[in-house]
């Protein structure tokens, strides 16, 4: 396992496979061989292997997860205002319930990632990709069939044992695509993220206040399958798992994630899901504070709100994911993070729901590199063979975050209002500045310098 790479994106082993190098385009966007005879997790292979278009598989996962991210999110903006259809008429229950199902996705998801992780290094990524896609797509159906508001937690429970796009996506590419060009795929996939958080609120608010909130559900469910159908037909993926008893770096996967620099890119994920998930059940409540006389439209301004943020964060990550692979990706962390953390804290402050849309707008623009920024530096400090595994245990880590975020923000809120919320949660940001630097101190050689792309 490479000590501290941190931001390298070129393969100093000389097996750069950069597809701008053949004229053609033809050889160059096969699947990146990392020598002859491996294939992408570096097991060797006997005879020749199948040969992939990496480019062409990294835009269908792009398209599948920009599907998939548009469903999860099109819930969002109308989430508490179904639970009042449902038997809760009080703003604080409301707001308690939403943190509750939020969080309770979030913390099976913790408990069944690390599985899932393994089951992809023994069988491969896609199905892995397919199982999480499939099974959103049921569980989000029937939750347009709840009459109850714990209907609605026991299917978001399911639905954390289950899916995974984010995770599964990421892990397929992480090992799919030529090194230098890592930051880039991982910035794309990020891109169909936050795109998704920005189109999925915005017209869930929409249809909400169109069609209706059951009819919102069976369309997020609609276009999960259509996300699953994009990766089986689309999404090549030539998986030889490695042999039994076989040796490989990075066996002792737990004992990997505690070392200093990996454990301050997990803790970093952590807290960066912690923040997000505190704020997102409570958002459309105070917007609909913020509202006053509009409340009639709370349900599509919580949409626009929650929306800006995924676009900006689309526009911003592909730059901030090219300029890591240039640069280097700590950099690239580190600013995203004291920008985040910064823009929090003006929130509190806000007055009006356009006052929090601008917020949320700067805020996307940091928010879209800290994601790849960390899971590019995850990838260049472990071995490809166990990736699957890492990424599944640092998405239970970040999962942890995700049960804990809607927790204590909702209780924030309910007990102190809506703009404390916003304050602990820039808190939570900077000191997560402070905690990576001093990770990385304790990991890197004094002498070690970071090491960067030629561009």
């Amino acid at each position: 396992m490479a000590r501290f790479p941190w931001g390298s994106s070129r393969d100093t082993s000389g097996s750069a496979s950069d597809a701008t190098s053949s004229p053609s385009g033809s050889a160059a966007e096969t699947a990146h061989l990392p020598d002859a005879g491996a294939d992408v997790v570096g097991s060797r292979l006997q005879g020749r292997r199948k040969a992939i278009n990496w480019r062409r598989n990294l835009y269908a996962i792009w398209l599948a997860q920009l599907l998939a991210i548009v469903a999860f999110s099109l819930r969002a903006p109308f989430l508490p205002f179904f639970l009042g259809d449902l038997g809760l008429t009080s703003t604080e229950d409301q707001a308690l319930w939403s943190g509750l199902i939020n969080a309770a996705g979030a913390g099976t998801m913790a408990l069944t990632a690390p599985f899932w992780g393994v089951v992809a290094d023994r069988y491969g990524r896609k199905p892995m990709l397919l199982r999480s896609q499939f099974a959103a797509f049921v569980t989000i159906g029937l939750m347009g069939l709840a009459t109850e508001p714990w209907h609605l937690l026991a299917l978001r429970m399911i639905e954390g044992c289950f899916t995974g796009t984010v995770t599964a996506a990421t892990a397929l590419v992480a090992v799919s695509v030529p090194k230098e060009r890592l930051g880039f795929s991982l910035g794309l996939i990020s891109t169909a993220i936050f795109s998704g958080s920005a189109v999925g609120p915005l017209f869930g608010g929409l249809l909400a206040d169109g069609v209706g909130y059951r009819e919102t559900f069976f369309i997020a469910s609609g276009m999960m399958f259509c996300a699953g159908m994009v990766s089986l037909l689309l999404v090549q993926e030539d998986f030889r798992p490695q042999p039994r008893g076989a040796k490989v770096k990075g066996e002792r996967s737990w004992h990997i994630l505690f070392t200093p620099v990996l454990l301050g890119l997990t803790l970093t994920l952590v807290a960066v899901r912690f923040s997000s998930s505190a704020v997102q059940p409570i958002m459309p409540l105070y917007v609909e504070q913020l509202a006053g006389h509009l409340t009639s439209a709370s349900s599509s301004l919580a949409g626009v709100t929650l929306g800006v943020l995924g676009l900006t964060s689309a526009m911003s990550s592909i730059y901030l994911g090219r300029l890591g692979d240039r640069k280097g990706h700590r950099m690239v962390l580190i600013g995203c993070l004291l920008g985040s953390g910064l823009i929090y804290l003006p929130m509190a402050l806000a007055t009006h729901p356009w006052h929090l849309i601008a917020l949320q707008a700067v805020f996307g623009v940091f928010a879209g590199g800290t994601i790849p920024a960390a899971n590019a530096l995850i990838a260049h400090v472990t071995d490809p063979a166990r990736r699957g595994m890492i990424f599944g245990m640092t998405a239970s880590a970040t999962s942890v975050g995700g049960f804990i975020g809607p927790l204590v923000g909702a209780g924030v809120a309910a007990s102190l209002g809506f703009p404390a919320t916003f304050v602990f949660c820039g808190v939570v940001m900077l000191a997560t500045v402070a905690l990576l630097v001093w990770t990385e101190r304790r990991g890197m050689p004094p002498d070690a310098p970071e090491q960067v792309a030629v561009a």
